[in-house]
């Protein structure tokens, strides 16, 4: 019970729907954000893990912490983490951020309205996208636009995986004021398909979080090195097709990941838009702006 690495899921960073340290990112950044998403990782499927107690999942959560702040060396993932922050001068901020976020999913199982989603996200998710941004000395003016980013991802997460997490962790993250002004409930998520009433939810829930993303559409122009530029692009391609599939699919019987052709094609469109817009100088145009 004591190393923390025992409890991983075996995911890792190539399983995620979107790009981590992939090669667009420059050779010197890979090594630090590869530490911080093992130390994520390890946290997450901690917390995920269904044959850990609440009690258990909070102490190596505690352990974890701990060790990154440097109080004792015997969880290879924070004291990797640790060493590396400190090479660069950095401070663990986001990472304890992260495990807020984590001790959340422990103790807190439902989520009222919108706006606590979103206040989960402040920690499960806005902290990735700071500390990417940190990582490459990017300004912090560029955190709104991530933020939204994030919290978007999170949420296409969220709606993928609804019936997955009310199965097996009898965690639901969609709203009850939500599920309630449709005449759902959380129960029907344990079904082979969506009742109309669900369904109805979940695709309004994946429009309101369209628009979250479309908030965020301004981060490439934002950021000044290319090469995390083209990484943001990928990104939002990414989460820009997974939300027009949430829009018109059934997560709890229909396909709403993308597969492994779809990666590439918009990991190349999404690179080449970008490098496009950086040559010609134009800015980003969201999807209200233009009228979609």
């Amino acid at each position: 019970m004591t190393n923390a690495s025992e409890w991983r899921s075996g995911k890792g960073h190539r399983d995620e729907n979107f790009p981590v340290a992939s090669w667009i990112i420059h050779p010197r950044h890979r090594p630090l954000i590869l530490a911080f998403y093992n130390f994520v990782r390890t946290a997450d499927d901690i917390a995920d893990h269904e044959s850990l107690s609440g009690d258990e999942k909070l102490s190596l959560l505690d352990l974890l912490e701990a060790e990154l702040l440097g109080k004792g060396d015997s969880q290879p993932e924070a004291v990797n983490l640790r060493r590396v922050l400190a090479e660069r001068g950095m401070p663990p901020r986001h990472a304890l951020d992260l495990l807020t976020a984590f001790r959340m999913d422990v103790t807190k199982l439902r989520y009222e309205t919108w706006d606590e989603v979103i206040h989960y996200c402040r920690y499960s998710a806005m902290p990735v996208g700071r500390f990417v941004l940190d990582v490459h000395g990017e300004s912090t003016s560029t955190w709104a636009a991530s933020d939204a980013i994030c919290a978007g991802l999170q949420i296409n997460n969220h709606l993928q995986d609804c019936g997955k997490d009310f199965r097996n962790l009898n965690r639901v993250y969609l709203p009850r004021d939500a599920l309630a002004a449709v005449g759902a409930t959380a129960e029907q998520l344990g079904e082979a398909r969506a009742t109309p009433a669900l369904l109805q939810c979940l695709q309004s829930l994946a429009a309101r979080n369209e628009a979250l993303l479309d908030e965020g559409r301004m981060l490439p122009a934002q950021v000044r090195d290319f090469r995390l530029g083209l990484e943001v692009s990928v990104i939002q391609s990414f989460a820009d097709r997974i939300v027009r599939l949430l829009k018109v699919r059934d997560p709890l019987s229909e396909r709403v990941h993308l597969n492994p052709v779809e990666l590439l094609t918009f990991s190349l469109s999404g690179m080449a838009g970008e490098t496009i817009r950086r040559l010609s100088g134009r800015r980003p145009v969201s999807k209200t702006a233009a009228g979609a």
